[in-house]
């Protein structure tokens, strides 16, 4: 499928278990794109020891949060990479309105901005069942359900044929305060970039193949 412009940029919001995780992978392979998952940036760049690692690691042994303006530089060295030129998909990042407009000053720097989000809308009642059947291959990201979407043999990625895990947050506990923090820090960036226009509205409680139709339809 071709690129509508030569840079897409795209955020990826919904609550943990509205299937951002299912319908990354398959936007990154179908547009080219890079996934920029902060989390994993966040590990990549202290691994490296690259300049913002080593500043990232000493806040997280204080155990401090890392900061925003830190997070935003992270973001900044990996557009580098050469398979981020066609654009990128960022996941988990902005989470709040001062991320996304301190992201919104650094791609401006770089004549570039945000040009899609996609709002990953579901009701909190059906994230239950959905989080704590949820296993992941860790190496691909591919994400499988007990119920929803069940791996060909059970606790086997399709792919490989490694073991998928369980995360330690997948439980309906942790699924209540990760709630809690969404509605209060993140659905304001959705209302931040719906005054931009840029907002597409999924409907995330259906089937992923339904969903991933959806995702087509907003960015063919």
């Amino acid at each position: 499928m071709s690129l509508i412009k030569s840079t897409v940029i795209m955020s990826l919001k919904g609550p943990p278990g509205s299937g951002k995780g299912t319908q990354s992978p398959i936007i990154k392979d179908e547009y080219c794109l890079c996934h920029l998952a902060t989390g994993d940036m966040l590990r990549a760049a202290v691994a490296a020891k690259s300049p913002l690692g080593v500043k990232a690691k000493e806040a997280m042994e204080k155990g401090q949060l890392v900061s925003d303006d830190l997070v935003v530089g992270i973001i900044n060295e990996a557009l580098e990479k050469p398979s981020c030129q066609k654009g990128f998909i960022l996941d988990g990042f902005p989470r709040t309105v001062v991320q996304a407009e301190k992201l919104d000053e650094m791609l401006k720097r770089r004549g570039v901005k945000v040009d899609k989000v996609l709002n990953f809308a579901i009701d909190d009642a059906i994230l239950e069942e959905r989080i704590t059947g949820r296993w992941i291959h860790p190496a691909s990201g591919r994400s499988y359900h007990t119920k929803f979407a069940p791996p060909k043999v059970p606790g086997i990625d399709d792919v490989t044929g490694e073991a998928l895990v369980q995360r330690k947050d997948d439980t309906a506990a942790v699924l209540k305060s990760r709630l809690e923090a969404f509605h209060k820090q993140t659905e304001p960036v959705i209302d931040y970039y719906s005054k931009k226009r840029i907002v597409a509205n999924l409907h995330a409680e259906k089937p992923p193949k339904e969903v991933t139709a959806e995702v087509q339809k907003v960015l063919s």
